[in-house]
């Protein structure tokens, strides 16, 4: 545990001093002015540092494992087979990977950090009128579909291009009809879905489903869950707002009749 602690601290360290250097030589050079609070920064540098350790070395421990060993455990065709007669070979079978895919993507969503901290700044440029809970709760909704989407085209083995392409078609057509100030935020609230979380558990999921599923390639149909959690959250963001239109627009009409 020394050892590896030793290594990943060291490896930390190199991904994070390019950053570090750069951040600091546009200080000193460009901007040409003392960075303030130096010791406070160096501290908080560090503290990154050691967090990240943690952090990687946490996923390598406990996250990559729980979701390929749950993954593994829900299709295993005995669970299947005390769970449902029809065989292992049909999709309903998977039911129960289907519903552990909404819930963990849902929980690992509204423990997103990033999105957090999005949710936090939308509420404060909107003046409130875009709730931070609401914000979180309709991306975390977005991402346990796009799962149960995903989890569903690993076991019957579709063309993941088909399910991509199919989404950014609809989210095309969603931000004709949104409102412009809108737009951003809900592609924004895509991206933010897969960080430090969301990312390893969902990746985790996809390689163990793929691996016991029979027939399935993990190198081929493992991948792509993460693609399904970057599109479906901007699709339920513009369809939160669309209907957030519909309903004030009801009430207008209703109000002049």
């Amino acid at each position: 545990m020394r050892q590896h602690f030793i290594a990943t601290f060291l490896s930390t360290i190199q991904d994070v001093a390019p950053i570090v250097l750069l951040i600091g030589a546009f200080q000193v050079f460009v901007i040409k002015k003392n960075i303030p609070k130096l010791k406070k920064v160096l501290f908080g540098v560090v503290l990154v540092i050691v967090g990240l350790t943690f952090f990687l070395m946490g996923l390598e421990q406990a996250l990559f494992p729980i979701g390929e060993i749950m993954a593994e455990q829900l299709s295993n065709s005995s669970f299947i087979s005390e769970q449902y007669s029809g065989g292992i070979g049909d999709w309903q079978a998977y039911y129960w990977v289907y519903i552990f895919a909404a819930f963990i993507g849902f929980a690992t969503t509204i423990a997103e950090p990033s999105l957090y901290a999005v949710a936090l700044k939308a509420n404060e440029v909107s003046g409130g009128t875009i709730r931070t809970t609401s914000l979180r709760v309709v991306v975390a909704i977005g991402v346990a579909f796009a799962l149960v989407l995903g989890t569903y085209r690993i076991v019957v083995g579709d063309s993941l291009v088909y399910y991509i392409l199919a989404g950014y078609i609809v989210v095309i057509v969603q931000t004709i009809f949104v409102k412009k100030d809108l737009v951003a935020l809900a592609y924004d609230s895509g991206g933010v879905t897969t960080s430090t979380v969301t990312v390893p558990i969902v990746a985790a999921l996809g390689l163990g489903l793929a691996a016991a599923v029979p027939g399935r390639n993990p190198a081929i149909d493992g991948f792509g869950l993460i693609a399904f959690a970057s599109v479906f959250p901007i699709i339920a963001v513009l369809s939160y707002a669309l209907l957030n239109d519909m309903i004030v627009l009801l009430k207008k009409n209703n109000h002049e009749v």
